[in-house]
């Protein structure tokens, strides 16, 4: 089932994408840096290129995906956000966006509480561990048949 990557241009994104990405597998990444989806697409990952604040583009990049996998440190480390003025509305805007496009399964990667997302499925990922075990909760969590609740911390 399609997963996608939405920060995929940070350094826990790709290091994400390299555990989830296989040959039966669409991988979609959400980035802002054309280098970095350069060379994403490089590696056979369906890349949309935009801000991170743009319900409607984050939501079209999303559609028919099962899960999304967003990565928090990306709406905070310096680049242009043109549609939110703050962190809590860029939040505020992938929740719509994973709502609107019918995702099933929400994975936070983040430090800090996140708003909770209107889908059957979410889960938080701390990201202040090492990117290794970061990446290898994500995948399982991605693999997982289902989640145990709707809201699981791992």
């Amino acid at each position: 089932m399609p997963v996608i990557v939405v920060g995929a241009d940070t350094a826990i994104g790709e290091k994400i994408i390299g555990q989830v990405i296989g040959p039966d597998r669409e991988v979609r990444a959400f980035v802002s840096d054309p280098h970095a989806g350069a060379r994403l697409k490089d590696q056979g990952v369906k890349v949309a290129l935009g801000d991170l604040s743009d319900t409607s583009h984050v939501s079209g990049a999303c559609l028919r995906c099962h899960t999304a996998v967003l990565i928090c440190e990306a709406s905070q480390d310096g680049r242009e956000i043109s549609f939110a003025s703050n962190v809590l509305e860029v939040f505020t805007c992938w929740v719509q966006a994973v709502a609107e496009a019918g995702v099933r399964r929400v994975i936070w990667v983040a430090d800090h509480p996140v708003p909770t997302a209107t889908v059957p499925e979410q889960a938080i990922v701390d990201s202040s561990l090492p990117q290794k075990q970061i990446a290898d909760q994500v995948a399982a969590l991605d693999d997982a048949a289902s989640l145990q609740s709707n809201t699981h911390q791992a």
